[in-house]
């Protein structure tokens, strides 16, 4: 109904999508907005409370500010005051907003209370070797997040038994035949408000290891030039995941994250970082500096240098270096993104995101795009992604080129044709035990990626590529070996009747072994998602999703398995903090009702499915603003 976020000016972080700077979409304040369609156009009224904004107490306020309005059917960007993009950086091309005095966000307070309560059935899995059902009939919770604005610069959010079973599910992803962790987004509000202080080139500040907190402290603001962010925080699933009997049960791991910048020249910063993670007498400890300077207007570099120190909980200790370099170009017509990375073989984060180690890599993305700005058809132009990996010896891990020519028309229609891609990777008998020396496995590939709002009521995007693969999952006994490899990520959005929008998504990882044509492994994800808006309070939603792997035992080691997840919501969303979540969640396995352990995962069965988990929970919140 109404959408807000926080725009960070040249961000780019490691392991998200780097576009030069966005949009942090987790930014949620109160505010009201109408709007209505007349036979003249449309008419927009947004109301903005000073208490939801932030702003230093002077007596004249001087703001900058731009007005955008995005047309989908001809895939326009308008801006006022003008905007170019032959220009890196919307701020500095700001217009001047004047005439604001004696204004504050005044030293406001809000404590946002909630109380739940929620019935439920798993399976209980922190011993592997007894697993077991478990489920409780009725579990009342109740929390408290409050906030507290000092000086009109500078926020205290604390958090007290955090409550997040009304946030929106994971977008499907495919984690099979993958080698390193795949990244996923955090989604839960408090750890997502005020992020963009913590953002550096180096993603040390990853939230989602802090998976089940009892209390939360963040402190976050700017003072002229200098910002800071402070996060700490415990996580009580370290000791809920292991057995009763173990010596860490019932222990949890202490987060506590410092993160100071400084503004500097024209739009740039340089910053440094301090991450703490303690655990079981262990702990994990990384430090680093950074910088973010803006050369022209086209040309930015970011860069961080950090180190680590870890004792682990078997007193093991090691210690490591990483850094991170890029250099962005962006303009109208050619964009160039370099980046130059490397981690030691001792550093690790356990704050934040970083799933390969003992590396030194580079980077190139570029694109130039010709623009004959016709009545549909706006540019086209090459786009082309390469990368080298060697590790610390000096040895070649992997060669990566994906070519391409992207067209793109009005309606937000756009297509990346990839006639020729390639992959030269090299696995060392520290990957895989089976291998006896570094080994050479060399791919070819192509594919097509695209999507369209051709028709305002659907948007379509598409992702197909296939080639060679390699098959990171043998069986016991093998090794990895060459083999055919399809990939398919299709979406489609339908907007029926002004109320009701429905995405629907399907993922395919399909391989198979390129001479005997045996299917090695086929993972299929399809999802649907239903929500319907009665009013701009009420809404209901509902998610349908199949999972399945279907795996060769004689030459994969993944478990089969197929599961079917439902998740039903009903919101009455007032304005954020004060609402009214009902929900339910179903998820059914095809695991061997017995529940018996395997080296893989528990045993499953070929068609017999079992409802492994589900939950129904009522949570209530009030939003007070004194």
């Amino acid at each position: 109904m109404q959408w807000d976020a926080l725009w960070t000016e040249g961000s780019t972080v490691e392991g998200q999508p780097a576009d030069y700077g966005g949009f942090d979409m987790s930014f949620d304040t109160v505010w009201n907005s109408e709007g209505q369609l007349t036979s003249r156009g449309y008419i927009v009224l947004m109301s903005i409370p000073f208490k939801s904004l932030r702003f230093p107490a002077s007596e004249h306020q001087t703001w900058g500010i731009i007005l955008n309005r995005y047309i989908p059917r001809t895939n326009e960007n308008l801006f006022w005051p003008r905007i170019s993009s032959r220009i890196q950086g919307r701020f500095n091309q700001a217009a001047t907003l004047d005439g604001l005095e004696d204004i504050s966000p005044s030293r406001n307070m809000q404590f946002n209370p909630y109380g739940a309560f929620r019935t439920f059935r798993d399976i209980d899995q922190r011993d592997p070797a007894r697993p077991f059902f478990e489920g409780r009939a009725f579990k009342p919770d109740v929390g408290l997040d409050s906030k507290f604005i000092l000086r009109d610069s500078f926020v205290v959010d604390a958090t007290i038994n955090p409550d997040f079973s009304q946030v929106e599910s994971d977008q499907p992803q495919i984690t099979v035949n993958q080698r390193f962790e795949v990244f996923f987004p955090e989604k839960r509000p408090f750890f997502l408000e005020n992020s963009n202080y913590f953002t550096t080139p180096i993603n040390l500040v990853f939230t989602r290891r802090i998976e089940h907190p009892e209390y939360g402290l963040r402190l976050t603001g700017k003072s002229g030039p200098w910002a800071i962010g402070v996060l700490a925080s415990d996580d009580r699933a370290p000791g809920e995941s292991v057995p009763p009997s173990d010596p860490l049960a019932g222990e949890r791991a202490e987060f506590f994250i410092v993160r100071v910048s400084r503004d500097i020249l024209n739009q740039s910063t340089v910053g440094a970082i301090f991450t703490d993670r303690e655990f079981g007498g262990g702990y994990n400890r990384v430090g680093g500096i950074d910088a973010n300077i803006k050369f022209n207007q086209n040309w930015r570099v970011q860069g961080a240098v950090v180190t680590s120190s870890t004792l682990n909980t078997d007193h093991f200790y090691q210690s490591g270096n990483g850094f991170n370099v890029t250099a962005t170009r962006s303009g109208r017509k050619f964009n160039l993104q370099s980046i130059v990375l490397g981690y030691s073989p001792g550093f690790e984060t356990q704050t934040g995101f970083v799933n390969r180690t003992d590396i030194v890599q580079e980077n190139v993305n570029a694109s130039y795009f010709w623009r004959p700005e016709r009545k549909t058809f706006i540019s086209w132009g090459p786009t082309i992604q390469q990368a080298n990996i060697w590790d610390h010896t000096g040895a070649v891990l992997e060669h990566y080129v994906w070519s391409g020519v992207r067209f793109d028309f009005t309606r937000s229609t756009w297509f990346n044709v990839h006639p020729f891609g390639y992959d030269d990777a090299h696995l060392r008998p520290q990957d895989y035990k089976g291998l006896t020396r570094v080994s050479a496995y060399r791919t070819s590939f192509w594919g097509i990626d695209g999507g369209t709002s051709w028709f305002k009521e659907v948007d379509l995007n598409w992702f197909f590529d296939s080639g060679g693969g390699i098959n990171f999952n043998p069986s016991v006994g093998r090794i990895p070996l060459l083999a055919h490899e399809d990939q398919v990520n299709f979406t489609l959005s339908v907007h029926a009747g002004g109320r009701l929008r429905i995405d629907n998504s399907y993922l395919l990882e399909h391989l198979r072994e390129r001479e005997a044509h045996l299917t090695d492994v086929t993972n299929h994800i399809i999802r649907s998602k239903w929500n319907y808006q009665f009013t701009k309070e009420l809404s209901a939603r509902v998610i349908l999703q199949y999972n399945s792997v279907l795996s060769n035992p004689l030459l994969s080691s993944l478990s089969p398995t197929k599961g079917f997840n439902a998740d039903f919501l009903i919101s009455y969303l007032v304005h954020p903090g004060t609402a009214i979540y009902i929900g339910y969640n179903s998820d059914l396995q095809n695991l061997d009702r017995r529940l018996i352990p395997t080296p893989t995962g528990l045993l499953t069965t070929r068609d017999d499915f079992v409802n492994d988990s589900r939950q129904f929970f009522v949570k209530i919140s009030y939003l007070f603003r004194p």
